[in-house]
């Protein structure tokens, strides 16, 4: 059974933001991810609970899986540069 995507808001702006090329790439990642959550290269974030990452590229994309509701909730889109800034400011 497939799990349900979802963008938080904050990751729906950063998505937007991104160029054109970017968004259609980690599109088809952000897809996968409803039939295979923790794939091959996903890493799981230390510190930081739940998380885990898939790197596209220079861009980065951090979710979270709920296994009990069959959701995975994508929390952040970015560039490598950016992204852990964004994740961890107090």
């Amino acid at each position: 059974m497939p799990y349900t995507i979802e963008l938080a808001p904050k990751a729906a702006r950063q998505f937007r933001k991104l160029p054109a090329h970017a968004r259609k790439r980690l599109a088809r990642h952000i897809d996968a991810l409803a039939e295979n959550p923790r794939p091959s290269g996903a890493k799981k974030l230390t510190g930081a609970g739940q998380l885990y990452r898939i790197r596209v590229g220079d861009h980065r994309l951090v979710y979270k899986v709920r296994d009990d509701a069959l959701l995975v909730l994508v929390v952040a889109v970015g560039s490598r540069r950016d992204i852990y800034k964004a994740l961890f400011r107090k």
